[in-house]
């Protein structure tokens, strides 16, 4: 049976009866609930709620209404997104390095599974070659983190993006940023995870004289680079082979994960549990 899905996240000062009034009134708008992950961290408090309706009892604007009301009564923030019904349409993030966002633009949406809708960068470099696939580009310098995610989350949210992917995108998003977007931003780290976390993975696996290395592609967190995993790839270190060609041979890699690891998110409904990824 055809079915509307959404995602609704809350966050706010922790307080009693939070999940029980917001599950109460969803049961009343005739949904079902198909996950619930809430967590309290500081006295702040997250929800992520997964809910679905079948068609005929579907109505947006009703939703919209009630449920935002219900996030005023209780002094709370709350995101409603609704699941795109054609492709899902993707965000990307970079910084300067080409070669993952090159991958992601040179497959057709039909391959990739999913429609690129806005390239955003902390730098103005790759502008380029989003213009190219003729799609917009925003430069938001992250010298003030706080206020460069504002801007960032306004822009998502004017171009309806379904998911991000992380194309080599070199800036830490802190855990407000990533709240908002619980398992739906997707990165890809150089190293075979949870190896080598942070930055410059491959000469730390250079200097460590590893055999195999490898990328991961993996969903952001709070907890840099501790994300659920959802795709690897490996390659053997040639003997006596230098760190430039370990480098030149994994950004081939990297490519090639978070072009798997894009295929699998919006083929398959992945569920996260305990830090696991299960399809």
């Amino acid at each position: 049976m055809a079915k509307q899905l959404a995602t609704i996240t809350l966050i706010g000062h922790d307080k009693a009866g939070v999940i029980a009034r917001i599950t109460q009134l969803l049961f009343q708008l005739g949904a079902n609930i198909e996950a619930l992950e809430e967590q309290v961290t500081r006295g702040q408090f997250s929800m992520t709620l997964q809910a679905s309706w079948t068609l005929s009892r579907f109505d947006r604007i009703k939703i919209q209404q009630h449920v935002k009301q219900a996030a005023r009564d209780l002094s709370m923030e709350i995101k409603i997104h609704f699941a795109a019904t054609g492709r899902q349409r993707l965000a990307i993030f970079v910084t300067k390095e080409t070669h993952v966002l090159e991958g992601l633009l040179a497959k057709s949406p039909a391959s990739l599974g999913a429609q690129p809708v806005v390239v955003i960068g902390n730098r103005p470099s790759l502008e380029p070659l989003a213009r190219k696939k003729k799609l917009p580009f925003y430069h938001v310098p992250f010298h003030d983190r706080a206020k460069a995610e504002a801007q960032v989350l306004a822009l998502l949210e004017k171009h309806e993006a379904d998911f991000i992917v992380l194309a080599r995108f070199m800036k830490i998003l802190s855990p407000n940023f990533v709240w908002r977007w619980k398992n739906k931003i997707i990165n890809i780290h150089p190293s075979l995870l949870p190896a080598f976390p942070g930055a410059n993975a491959y000469r730390q696996a250079y200097e460590r004289g590893v055999k195999i290395v490898g990328v991961t592609a993996h969903f952001v967190t709070p907890n840099l680079d501790e994300g659920p995993i959802i795709a690897q790839e490996v390659l053997t270190v040639r003997s006596n082979e230098p760190l430039s060609s370990i480098v030149k041979r994994g950004q081939t890699l990297e490519t090639r994960c978070t072009l798997r690891a894009v295929h699998t998110y919006v083929t398959k409904r992945l569920d996260v549990h305990w830090g696991r990824v299960y399809s």
